[in-house]
Parts: C-alpha cells; sequence; structure tokens
C-alpha cells in the first residue's frame, strides 16, 4: 500500500517485514529510551530488498469468516491521492459486503448534532495553520472505497443541550472519539457541547466525559490534546464533574516506541520494532520531542474498559478484552501490570490484540458484542478506533478537491443497535465527535 504522496523512494525498515517509513525519520528519533544494539543499523533505516521481494497480502477472506487483521497497519493508514483504490490494499482484512449487516446514522440525546465547525485557532495553539512544525507529517487522507449500498442516515440539526442534572447527582455523560493529534478540532467540539469556555476551561460543571483513547499520531499536536484532557482532568473534578480517558492502541503504540525504540519483538509474523510500527502509524517526531515522563505515566495508569449508565465504553471494536479478563477489574489491572513489567514482547502482544477491529461488523457481530455486554455488562458498546467514514464506504481527500468531504452527521450504531461506533474520521476530513449519551433511538 503506498504510504503517502510526495515522498521520496520507498524506504523499508530492517526489523519490520512490510514497513514503510517517512523520509524525516531517516535519522534517529531523539528522546528514546534505550538506544539500537551494537552492530545493528542505527535509526529505523538500513539496507532493505526491494518491495517486489514481499509478498502480497493476498485474497479478501470468504464470506462469514473473520479472520485475525494484520495488527501494525490501521484502514485509515495514508495512500497516493489519485491511486487506483482498491479494497485489497487495505492492509486488514475486511469482510466482504455481502456479511455487513445495515447500519444507522442516529440522533444525539437531546437532539443536538455532532458536526462540529473546524475552529481556525484558540488559545494556547501551539502550532497556526501557517506554522506547523518541522517534522510534523501530514497523513494523507484518501481511503480506499468499500461500497456497502445499505446504509441509511439521518441528518440532525442543532437544537438547545439539555439542563444539566441535579447539582447532588451524576451529571451529564459525553464521549469524545479518537483525536489523533488534531487539537483545534478537539477544542471546537467540545465547545460546541458547552463543555469548555472560549478560554478552553472546564465549564460543564458536574458533567461527565470520557475520552475513548487514540490521542497522537498523524494529526500535527498529540502531546498539546494529552495535555488538555490533563488539565481538564484536574478542573473538571474541582467543579464536582470528571474527565477520564482510556487506553488506545496509539497510547500503547507511543508508549512501546518511547520505552523500547528499536529493541526487536516478536510479531509472529517475523521480527518488529515498537519505533518502526509507530512511525508508520503515523507517528511524529514533534510529539515525541516534547514527550516527558509526566505523560508516559499519565498513559500507563489509563483504564482500558468501563461501564458507564448501560453504555460498555472501550477503545477498540474487537472481543480481545475478554482475554485479560471476566471482570472490568481484571481486565484493566492486567492491562496495567503487563505495562509495568515492562517487558516488550509483552506489550507488543497487548497492542497487536489492541489494534484487531470489525468484530461486530458482520453477521456474527451481535454476537460478539452480547458476548462483552454478558462478560462486562452494560446494554450497548460504545467505541472508536475504526473509522465511520470506512464503516459507511466514503473516502476524503486532504485538500477538498471533489468538493465534499465524507459525511458523518454523528456516531454510527450497529450490529442490530448494539454497538456505537464514535471515531468520525477526523484523520480523513471526517468529524471529531463529542456527543452525549444516551443516544435517542
Amino acid at each position: 500500500m503506498t504510504q503517502g504522496a510526495g515522498q521520496e523512494p520507498v524506504v523499508r525498515t530492517a526489523t519490520l517485514r512490510d514497513f514503510r517509513v517517512p523520509p524525516y525519520a531517516r535519522v534517529p528519533v531523539q528522546g528514546n529510551a534505550t538506544e539500537p544494539p551494537t552492530g545493528t543499523p542505527t535509526g529505523p533505516t538500513g539496507a532493505f530488498p526491494e518491495p517486489s521481494a514481499f509478498p502480497d497480502h493476498g485474497a479478501l477472506p470468504e464470506p462469514g469468516t473473520s479472520p485475525e487483521p494484520v495488527a501494525l497497519l490501521e484502514p485509515d493508514a495514508p495512500v497516493t491521492r489519485g491511486a487506483h483504490l482498491d479494497p485489497r490494499t487495505v492492509h486488514e482484512p475486511v469482510a466482504p459486503v455481502g456479511s455487513l449487516a445495515p447500519t444507522l446514522h442516529l440522533p444525539l440525546a437531546g437532539g443536538m448534532s455532532s458536526i462540529v465547525a473546524v475552529a481556525t485557532g484558540h488559545p494556547g495553539n501551539a502550532f497556526p495553520d501557517e506554522a506547523l512544525p518541522d517534522g510534523y507529517t501530514p497523513t494523507e487522507r484518501d481511503l480506499p472505497v468499500i461500497n456497502r449500498g445499505d446504509t441509511v442516515q439521518v441528518r440532525v440539526d442543532p437544537e438547545p443541550a439539555p439542563a444539566a442534572a441535579a447539582a447532588d447527582g451524576p451529571g451529564p455523560l459525553y464521549v469524545v472519539g479518537d483525536v489523533h493529534g488534531y487539537l483545534d478540532e478537539l477544542v471546537a467540539a467540545l465547545r460546541a457541547q458547552g463543555l469548555i469556555d472560549e478560554n478552553g476551561a472546564w465549564s460543564a460543571g458536574n458533567a461527565r466525559l470520557w475520552f475513548l483513547g487514540d490521542f497522537t499520531d498523524r494529526g500535527p499536536d498529540g502531546i498539546g490534546v494529552i495535555d488538555l484532557v490533563m488539565r481538564l482532568s484536574a478542573e473538571a473534578a474541582a467543579a464536582g464533574g470528571y474527565c477520564k480517558a482510556l487506553m488506545g492502541n496509539h497510547e500503547l503504540l507511543l508508549i512501546g516506541a518511547k520505552r523500547f525504540a528499536d529493541t526487536p519483538v516478536n510479531s509472529g509474523a517475523g521480527t518488529a520494532t515498537f519505533q518502526a510500527a509507530w512511525l508508520l502509524n503515523g507517528g511524529q517526531k514533534h510529539d515525541m520531542d516534547r514527550l516527558q515522563d509526566v505523560h508516559l505515566q499519565w498513559m500507563s495508569r489509563l483504564d482500558a474498559v468501563v461501564e458507564e449508565d448501560g453504555h460498555l465504553l472501550m477503545h477498540s471494536d474487537t472481543t480481545a478484552y475478554l482475554e485479560y479478563g471476566s471482570t472490568i477489574e481484571d481486565v484493566n489491572e492486567t492491562v496495567h501490570e503487563i505495562i509495568n513489567r515492562n517487558d516488550a514482547d509483552e506489550v507488543w502482544d497487548l497492542f497487536r490484540k489492541f489494534t484487531k477491529r470489525f468484530a461486530f461488523r458482520d453477521d456474527a457481530g451481535p454476537q460478539a458484542v452480547q458476548e462483552l455486554l454478558g462478560t462486562y455488562g452494560g446494554r450497548r458498546v460504545v467505541h472508536g478506533h475504526s473509522p465511520i467514514p470506512y464503516l459507511l464506504g466514503q473516502v476524503g481527500t486532504e485538500d477538498g478537491e471533489d468538493g465534499s468531504g465524507p459525511v458523518v452527521d454523528g456516531p454510527h450504531v450497529y450490529a442490530d443497535g448494539l454497538a456505537i461506533a464514535m471515531d468520525g474520521g477526523v484523520t480523513m476530513a471526517g468529524k471529531l465527535l463529542v456527543v452525549q449519551l444516551p443516544l435517542h433511538g
């Protein structure tokens, strides 16, 4: 799969079978905890075979099957604009169209629309449009199209937000989809829901806010996003509410890239490294340069799954969580123990499993969701990770040359109404979703 337009000839990473590394990554990423072993090529590059030496990814799966996806690449990874958009170039196997269940776009709680205009600057914005940081590599937003033909979308017009809950009871519940470094879009979406004021301070009183993970990579200011979430957590707690976050696969990837760098790990398909995987999946050198111990400690303590008001919140649309415990507490404790043991292979395996997706999408999707709900509780699963535009078979371009981006009016409800997808595809010119739960319908 072409790894971005306008780059120099493909450079492959010696320790990873099919990684393509951005041009700026040909020098070692500063700030890594460990140095490459003596006698191995320094940095993420070296002497590599030609692309033709690597096998193809193979045919698409048969209908009704759910093969394990390739863990290291995500469907919104960049491709060259203008290139032939063939679903077979996607790095994770995709179920055939005939096996997909009908899906709905539903209104938000209180009639609020999740469409949020992109902000043009905000207090504390580190990177004005005309001054993006050196080393930032925007992700191309072209996306392979999967023609579904079975999706119904309902556009929701904005209405006044519902009144806040009584001061002595729990406040309204909000969730945020994948952010991926798009700080301006996040601030605009939080403002539109009344969660922060014009100065970026918490203004929602006893409201409850959950981020579903994936704060960094692909966008221009992942560390700025983490700093904002950490600050809002303190401000919300002081106001009687809370702002909390879940562990996404990109948090595991960033932790691994910082701790283990070029340390080889057993990927199950050969030798890999966290640094190569991080670069391939949109890792930004400017984020790595600003990554501090306080950020690593905060990410390492994030829970993987939580239940709120009958909603089972998790980052990835996978049943892999079941491998880590039979209760929510067990899962979170196991994940924290793996991260704290600091074993590269263990953390890699956790990352690989949290990168799986599409468990709820085909005909067996409702049963997979029911297994999670029956084990951990709740009436609906709410997740990020898999972009809604991809699920809907839409494609956006970074420069908007086609005059329109993906149509994302709100969360994507599917799997017989048991699953809610929250990744609005901000990395592919979609929307960054901040919505109130429960949804209507």
